[in-house]
């Protein structure tokens, strides 16, 4: 009796034949298969490779003690027990078929990968000495790694996380948490961070400003609005695709050396680059081109209407827009206009448009006389459109002549009755900012003389 409890005291059961078949293939066991391996053989193994075995069953593992690194990845485990390994260092076991996983005992680990698994439950709270953490394709919908304040490499995609707090983790230099329900992301305390990967959620914001080191960021399919990544002039790698962009701006000094996608981003109108006309020709969506230099620019890219302003002695109809609508004040405020509506009094009207994101706006005035004649008393003539030329309304063909001078006196411009106007040129050279002097001739003879500026 007393030698038969020996020779099992001497013995570890190793039930599953392709665990001990691997066992045999290292060396650690010899032929034939018989269910058990020489204890004295395992339990000073500091490394065990017993990947893509077909193992089903890791009963035994108890009995490598002195296991600093165990991978036993790609095979079809459903229970792994180790409990009673606590000098791991390196614990590989994703693409298995784990429910659960207790590490706890597991104080010195450092590198933990349990990916592809089907694990609803993970406590690292014990596991304070690790640097890289894949757990990625779980069911996992809960994490704490406020611990893990060492850690270097955080990979949780394609879990069922609502949330994740990794303001702790001030070393991550590489987090990837795409493809769970994540509303919200802080990552204003992991400055070290050069690799993000945070696509399919449910962000609506994302602040990278004090994320300097950040070269790779992928935050396509979530929901964001804004997103400004001018304080990371080291981007290599963009990806903002299908979001709900009305912002974004990639001003960063870097964009030579980028590459960008903010394709099916719809309202999108433009965005903000360093260089405008020398953007790379391999940023997606291809053929865009409304690129700006500041944001304020995008609003240009919104249609709108231009009226000139309109002089009358009479009434003012407004007619029918293309892009825009009346109103009596900047912004689309005041009370609404109408085409058709009869514009009897003086005033400034807005053409104002928006699209989803940005907006734009036109602006006219109607001034209504009771003067046979309007004579204005400035120009602008920079070719926007707006007041380039100096006109005299004549509503009664009372004018005969006008003669424009300049200060001292000399004759700049004759202008016959219903002339087009004075564009402030002489003799095909602009003229200065200043002011100039005029003689109206009317037709009974009487002269009126006065002055009016030039504005450039």
């Amino acid at each position: 009796m007393l030698y038969s409890m020996v020779g099992i005291a001497q013995n570890t059961a190793i039930p599953d034949t392709n665990f001990e078949q691997a066992l045999i293939d290292l060396g650690f066991d010899s032929a034939p298969i018989n269910g058990f391996v020489p204890t004295a053989n395992i339990s000073n193994i500091t490394n065990l490779d017993v990947s893509v075995k077909n193992i089903t069953n890791l009963t035994g593992i108890e009995d490598f003690i002195a296991l600093t690194v165990l991978d036993c990845s790609n095979n079809s485990l459903s229970n792994l027990n180790v409990s009673q390994n606590i000098s791991l260092l390196q614990l590989f076991c994703s693409n298995n078929q784990l429910t659960s996983l207790d590490v706890t005992k597991l104080t010195n680990l450092n590198i933990f990968w349990c990916a592809n698994n089907w694990l609803t439950n993970l406590n690292v709270t014990q596991n304070t000495k690790l640097i890289s953490l894949v757990c990625d394709t779980n069911q996992l919908a809960f994490l704490d790694v406020s611990k893990n304040i060492n850690l270097n490499v955080f990979v949780c995609e394609s879990n069922q996380l609502t949330s994740i707090d990794i303001t702790k983790n001030t070393k991550l230099s590489r987090f990837q948490c795409g493809n769970n329900l994540l509303s919200n992301l802080n990552i204003s305390q992991n400055t070290s961070l050069v690799f993000l990967l945070c696509e399919q959620n449910k962000l609506a914001n994302l602040d990278t400003k004090t994320n300097t080191a950040l070269g790779t960021l992928n935050c396509s399919f979530n929901d964001l609005a804004e997103l400004d990544l001018s304080k990371n002039s080291n981007l290599t790698t963009l990806d903002c695709s299908n979001n709900q962009l009305c912002k974004l701006n990639i001003k960063n000094g870097n964009n030579s050396n980028a590459t960008v996608n903010f394709s099916a981003n719809l309202n999108l109108n433009c965005v903000v680059v360093d260089k405008p006309t020398s953007t790379p020709n391999n940023w997606q969506p291809t053929g865009f081109s409304n690129y700006v230099t500041n944001q304020n620019q995008c609003n240009n890219f919104v249609n709108v209407d231009t009226l000139n302003s309109v002089v009358t002695n009479t009434s003012y109809t407004l007619p029918t827009l293309t892009f825009g609508n009346y109103f009596t004040q900047s912004g689309g405020n005041g009370i609404p206009l109408f085409a058709g509506d009869v514009i009897t009094s003086s005033q400034s009207i807005y053409i104002y448009n928006e699209s989803v994101c940005a907006n734009n706006e036109s602006r006219f005035s109607v001034l209504i006389t009771s003067e046979d004649y309007y004579i204005p008393k400035y120009f602008t003539p920079n070719n926007d459109g707006a007041h380039d030329v100096w006109k005299v309304q004549d509503f009664n063909n009372t004018i005969k002549t006008i003669a424009i001078f300049d200060r001292y006196g000399k004759l700049l411009k004759y202008l016959p009755a219903n002339a087009p106007g004075w564009n402030g040129s002489f003799k095909g050279q602009q003229l200065a900012s200043n002011d100039y002097w005029y003689i109206i001739t009317l037709n009974t003879g009487e002269s009126i003389k006065g002055h009016f500026t030039l504005k450039r």
